[in-house]
């Protein structure tokens, strides 16, 4: 089956995407082409919106699937008349927040991905420069700084987890690359001893690794099979030796992974949302 979804906000539609997938998700035997629409913030914008939405409902000969985080209630009265299941989300979730809390909702547009200059958007962007300054062992010296360095092989997985805790959770995180030359002797480098207590594994089956080298360099000793099996012997025997916790990154998605993580370390989201 193949269905249809549509998220649309008056701002950037982060919210009705982030939420709306999570719930598709759940329906695994369905194919969703996901189209966004963020600011639609005028008449204009709606009656365009809906003329779109139900072009595609014909064409595909069902209703689509609409998530909204319109504010605006005469907009969201347009958006209502499209031929579809309108998923209003801020009245399923506003309604019975106001009830409990017993004060309105401001309704503002853009409230959550807003304000540039607050000191939650600037600790973010501090978090991800730190990221990339650190990527790939390149800058050691700053490890004193950060709140978790991963370690692992080559292509393991440790940028983009990098990236994600900076962005999702305000974390500095730097990663450091484990070559044959560090696994040698079993030992940690002696470039990341002082910083014992913040290094955190990854791993992942060879035959994945293999699969993922292959795409970069393909017919490579660095892709072959035998040397994936090799890496990850020894990074795996590395971790257990010097009790250095680590996770399995091959059947995990990078929000999975990061989650884990910020668990099993204790450590906490340095952002406010």
């Amino acid at each position: 089956m193949k269905r249809t979804a549509f998220f649309i906000s008056d701002g950037t539609g982060i919210t009705a995407e982030t939420l709306g997938n999570s719930l598709l998700a759940q329906f695994e035997s369905i194919e969703f082409e996901r189209v966004t629409l963020p600011y639609v913030d005028s008449t204009e914008k709606a009656l365009k919106a809906v003329e779109r939405i139900n072009s595609k409902a014909a064409e595909k000969g069902h209703p689509v699937i609409i998530f909204d985080t319109i504010v605006n209630k005469d907009i969201r009265k347009i958006i209502d008349q499209a031929n579809g299941l309108n998923i209003d989300i801020f009245t399923a979730f506003l309604a019975p927040i106001e009830k409990a809390l017993e004060v309105e909702s401001s309704y503002s547009v853009g409230k959550s991905h807003s304000a540039t200059t607050s000191p939650n958007y600037l600790h973010r962007i501090d978090a991800v420069n730190f990221a990339l300054d650190n990527d790939d062992g390149a800058r050691t010296r700053h490890y004193a700084e950060a709140d978790i360095i991963l370690v692992g092989v080559s292509r393991s997985g440790k940028t983009p987890t990098c990236l994600y805790m900076a962005m999702q959770f305000g974390i500095k995180a730097a990663n450091y690359p484990l070559t044959e030359e560090d696994m040698m002797d079993l030992r940690i480098p002696k470039s990341l001893e002082p910083f014992r207590q913040k290094l955190f594994g990854l791993t992942i089956d060879p035959d994945r690794l293999a699969a993922i080298r292959n795409e970069r360099r393909a017919n490579s000793r660095y892709a072959s099979l035998k040397q994936c099996y090799h890496e990850i012997d020894e990074v795996e025997m590395l971790y257990q030796r010097e009790n250095i916790p680590f996770i399995s990154t091959t059947d995990k998605s990078i929000e999975e992974i990061s989650t884990r993580i910020m668990a099993e370390t204790g450590l906490e989201r340095r952002l406010q949302s």
